[in-house]
Order: structure tokens, then C-alpha cells, then sequence
């Protein structure tokens, strides 16, 4: 994602798209004689708490990294992420969800299902707010912080970025960090890192590692795609990856579907296994604000986008010369999503207990294997 926004929905469609979901869950795991859990690997929290429900959503990722665009010398945007922006954000919604009933800070993966609400566990989408002083990686963990990423797009003090014109791995210090991460129990995330970081740190790392949010780059051949070799070294350390909802990202197809995320997702298990895979948003709870309000006209949409991506273009890194013609897949581009994604697997032919594991049950495992 760029950036977040937010975006809003009456509370008849949170309720009929939560009741939706119900329905098609009870289906999915009759077998196991359960309501079918559902986990989002990466988005934000909405402005009303409601849309967690009405997302039908027993636990998520949830990235509250403060972010402040800034231009580099060639005037590119880049997105900073400060401490003392980030570690306010953290006590902000720590402070937010205490005694709320719709959602609650999760600090275990155990947490899951243990008390009403959406189990939310805390995320950074890189580890600039570190800085140099790894201290602050266990202060984090103890004010509630469980998932840290590397890196976002960019080289950093860390690991390098998925788009840069000259790939690098993890650097000295984030060796180190990585290290603390596994000790001081948080989930290492390699979403936006370049291939060698992504393998290094799969490599490196005694726990699991997540990919939270991201897509095939054996589908797309796009830097901030994954490769089959990163695939297999995620699912051989016991992690996984998210698909998200970024369709420029999913298929170069002109008009995006539900058959193209499926697809992301068939791949993923063919090559890590079909617990390898989840489902990622990347965009606010009921979608992409402003393609919502543009009725998912994407070739409207898209527009907002084009500036960054020629600017990438411009500075000649990979994947970026050719121009993208959408955002969302309509279909997914709104509150009820995860119902929509659970029906489109079974007619696909994903077994029931394959569908249990994508919609969430893989997210919920490997937060366990870490967090306890």
C-alpha cells in the first residue's frame, strides 16, 4: 500500500455483509462443527469499530504506523516512518482498544477466539521507528507491538527494499535486529524487502517469518512480487504468506476478478503447500476509499496512482514500464470481501479444511508457533 484511508458504510451494510459471512463460514466449517474463522494479514483500523464485525473478522494485522511523505532530492516520494510518530501511534491504540468489545490488542495467537471481539495484533511496517537503539524493539513488545517488518520499498538501515535499482539484504544491524526480534517474541515480516532479504531472513530467523501482504511474481514479474524461492523458504520455516487486494499487483489482465486472487492463492499453495497462504487486504477495512466513491471505476482510480508509479519508472526501477490499469477487484473492494473470497475457494475446488486454513486458520497457527 502507499498510504492509508480510511472509508465509511451504513450500519445496515455492516450488518448484512457480517451476517453474510456468518452464513458462509457455518457452511465452510461444518465439517469441523465450527463458525469458520476469518483473519485479514494486513489492514488498518476503522474509524468505527463496527466495520470489524461487519468484516466478519476474528483477527487481524494491523499496521498503525504513522507515516509522513517526504521528497528526496530527485523529488520522489518516500514514506518515513519516525519513533517518536510510531510509538505514540502505539500507545494511542493500545489505549483505543482497552475495554472495547469489537476489538481487542492481541498478544498472543492463542488470544484468537478467547474473548468477543477481533483479536488485532499490532504491526510496524518497517523498522525505521528502531532507529539504531534495538532496545526499543522489546520496549515495543512490551507496550503491545507483534508484528515488525523490515522494510517498506526502500533501503534502510535494516534491509533492502524491494524497489531499489540495485537489490542488498539485510545489513549488519539488521541481522542483529532480526535476532532480537526472535528473542523478544516478534514475528519477523519481509512484506516490501527485496529477494535477498526476504531469503536471508528466512534463512536466518529461529521462528517463522510472515510475507503479510503481497502476491506472485510468477504471475506478475513485478519486484514487490514474490518469488517461487521466497515462496518455498517462507513455508519451509513454518511462516506464510498473505495475498492482498492491490489487483495491479495480482494480474495484468485489463479488468481484474475474484479468478485472479484465486489464482495468487492456488500458486502459493502449489508451491509452499496450502498452508503457506492467507488472505491480506492492504487497503482500509471497507475498501479503497476512493474507489469506492468512484462506484470501483478503476479506470478513474487509477489515476491517483500514476504519479508514483512513473516516478519509479523514471528512476528506472524494475517492473515499473508498463502502466497499470487498475486497483481493486470490484468484487473485493468493499466490506463483505472475505465472505466473497471463502465462496469463490469452494467453487474452486479448495476443500473445506484448505478453506478454513486460507481464511484464517494459517494466520492463526503461525502467530501461535511464535506468540504462544
Amino acid at each position: 500500500m502507499i498510504s492509508p484511508r480510511h472509508s465509511t458504510m451504513s450500519r445496515r451494510s455492516f450488518l448484512a455483509a457480517g451476517a453474510a459471512l456468518m452464513l458462509g463460514s457455518e457452511e465452510g466449517a461444518a465439517a469441523a462443527g465450527k463458525r469458520r474463522l476469518a483473519m485479514d494479514g494486513l489492514s488498518f483500523l476503522p474509524d468505527d469499530l463496527a466495520e470489524l464485525r461487519a468484516a466478519g473478522l476474528g483477527g487481524m494485522i494491523c499496521d498503525i504506523s504513522e507515516v509522513e511523505e517526504v521528497r528526496d532530492a530527485d523529488d520522489v516520494p518516500r514514506y518515513l516512518r519516525t519513533y517518536e510518530k510510531c510509538s505514540a501511534a502505539l500507545d494511542t491504540v493500545v489505549t483505543r482498544l482497552a475495554n472495547q468489545r469489537e476489538a481487542f490488542v492481541a498478544l498472543k495467537g492463542s488470544d484468537i477466539g478467547s474473548r468477543p471481539g477481533c483479536a488485532t495484533f499490532l504491526q510496524f511496517q518497517s523498522c525505521e521507528p528502531v532507529g539504531t537503539d534495538l532496545t526499543r524493539i522489546a520496549d515495543f513488545h512490551r507496550r503491545g507491538l507483534r508484528v515488525l517488518q523490515f522494510t517498506h520499498h526502500n533501503d534502510n538501515l535494516f534491509a533492502g527494499g524491494a524497489l531499489e535499482r540495485e537489490w542488498s539484504g539485510l545489513t549488519p544491524l539488521g541481522i542483529e535486529g532480526l535476532a532480537e526480534m526472535n528473542r523478544s517474541g516478534i514475528v519477523p515480516d519481509v512484506s516490501h524487502g527485496s529477494e535477498p532479504t526476504m531469503l536471508e531472513a528466512a534463512r536466518r530467523s529461529t521462528t517463522p517469518i510472515l510475507l503479510s501482504h503481497g502476491a506472485c511474481k510468477a504471475i506478475v514479474d513485478h519486484p514487490r512480487c514474490a518469488s517461487d524461492a521466497v515462496i518455498r523458504a517462507i513455508a519451509d520455516k513454518g511462516g506464510m504468506m498473505g495475498i492482498f487486494m492491490m489487483s495491479f499487483w495480482l494480474t495484468r489482465d485489463a479488468v481484474p476478478t475474484v479468478d485472479h486472487l484465486i489464482a495468487q492463492i492456488r500458486h502459493v499453495a502449489n508451491v509452499g503447500g496450502v498452508d503457506a497462504v492467507g488472505i491480506s487486504n492492504d487497503f482500509p477495512m471497507a475498501g479503497q476509499t476512493n474507489l469506492v466513491a468512484l462506484n470501483n471505476d478503476n479506470a478513474a482510480g487509477v489515476q491517483e496512482y500514476l504519479p508514483w508509479w512513473h516516478a519509479m519508472r523514471d528512476q528506472r526501477i524494475a517492473g515499473f514500464d508498463w502502466t497499470p490499469e487498475h486497483v481493486v477487484i470490484p468484487a473485493l473492494n468493499n466490506i463483505g470481501r472475505m465472505a466473497t473470497i471463502a465462496a469463490a475457494l469452494d467453487k474452486a475446488g479448495f476443500a473445506p479444511r484448505e478453506v478454513d486454513k486460507v481464511m484464517g486458520g494459517n494466520w492463526q497457527r503461525v502467530l501461535t508457533d511464535v506468540l504462544g
